[in-house]
């Protein structure tokens, strides 16, 4: 199994790139990436000034979906990074540069914006839940269930716990089955604060949407106030849900559907984090895992998980989510 790339030399052949483009003699620099095989670099030039070239190599990734999912948001007036030229065949995609600014970074030295910030976040998805959806695929059972197998397919293994699948599968068919058929709002799915840009002009631009579907008006809510990467106070997360039902009235149900695709996201990325760690050799990533835990449970509480809450317990009981892989590993 191949790793995501780490070499941040700039691709080969960049320059013919950029002079067909307009953007000649630009001084190329590399910019942190994720966890995938997509690199960033920025583009600097003195007659065009800062551009943002994403590398996405085929075949281990595809542009056209970004791309799509950019002119979607752009032309619903939504502040995606505007595009300025592309080599599909390659996988380069020339584009605007939204700066350093990410929301994670200002809020950690300033805090006294957190409401202000997550409010205008809020008011984002909001506004995509009154936009016409996008072209996207559906986010249906079969993506629910593959996306919730990660946990079966990475952690449990890790942890050497056993484990029926197809009472684990069965148990989220059963609990999404109310959701699976909702598929009216355009879902970013990771939305959150390293991925949302504070602009000189006082606008958010959204940034790392090419995963984007078509599904519940919960799943980006969840996405920005259950972070994977950064501690959002329950008071806050409560505080910034009682604002969203203000202006969205979603309906009765909604705190059931939130608690719901919460557990769903988390048992998700507990699955992904432990393969980072195990497949690509990433375990800053097991850091994280107490926190997913911690928001795990807080969804779990739910009375609506009841039957959810009860598989994990009886297979991940307590004593056991405080361990790492590590600890099972070295054990």
């Amino acid at each position: 199994m191949m790793t995501p790339v780490t070499d941040m030399v700039p691709p080969a052949g960049l320059d013919e790139f950029l002079t067909r483009h307009g953007w000649t003699d630009a001084q190329i620099s590399p910019v942190a990436g994720d966890a995938s095989f997509r690199r960033y670099f920025r583009v600097n030039s003195d007659a065009r000034g800062k551009a943002i070239l994403m590398d996405s190599p085929p075949p281990h990734e595809d542009p056209q979906p970004f791309l799509d999912i950019a002119q979607y948001l752009t032309g619903h007036q939504f502040r995606a990074p505007q595009i300025y030229g592309t080599d599909l065949t390659r996988g380069l995609v020339l584009l605007e540069d939204f700066g350093d600014r990410r929301m994670r970074e200002h809020l950690d030295d300033h805090p006294e914006d957190e409401a202000k910030i997550y409010r205008a976040a809020i008011d984002t998805i909001v506004r995509l839940a009154s936009t016409p959806a996008a072209d996207a695929q559906p986010y249906d059972m079969a993506t629910y269930l593959r996306e919730v197998q990660l946990l079966t397919q990475w952690y449990m293994p890790a942890m050497r716990l056993p484990f029926d699948a197809n009472t684990f599968d069965q148990m989220w068919v059963d609990a999404l089955a109310p959701l699976a058929s909702c598929q009216d709002v355009t879902v970013l799915r990771d939305y959150h604060a390293e991925n949302i840009m504070l602009l000189d002009d006082g606008e958010q631009g959204i940034i790392d949407f090419q995963d984007a579907l078509v599904g519940h008006p919960a799943y980006d809510l969840v996405s920005l106030l259950q972070d994977a990467r950064r501690d959002v106070r329950p008071e806050l997360e409560a505080d910034m849900l009682a604002y969203y039902l203000t202006a969205a009235n979603p309906g009765p149900d909604f705190d059931a559907n939130y608690a719901l695709l919460g557990a769903q996201r988390n048992t998700k990325i507990i699955g992904i984090f432990t393969r980072l760690w195990k497949r690509d050799g990433k375990e800053k990533y097991l850091s994280f895992l107490p926190r997913m835990w911690g928001l795990l449970e807080r969804d779990l509480a739910h009375p609506a998980l009841a039957n959810v809450k009860q598989w994990f317990d009886a297979h991940i009981p307590p004593e056991v989510r405080s361990l790492s892989p590590l600890d099972i590993t070295h054990g």
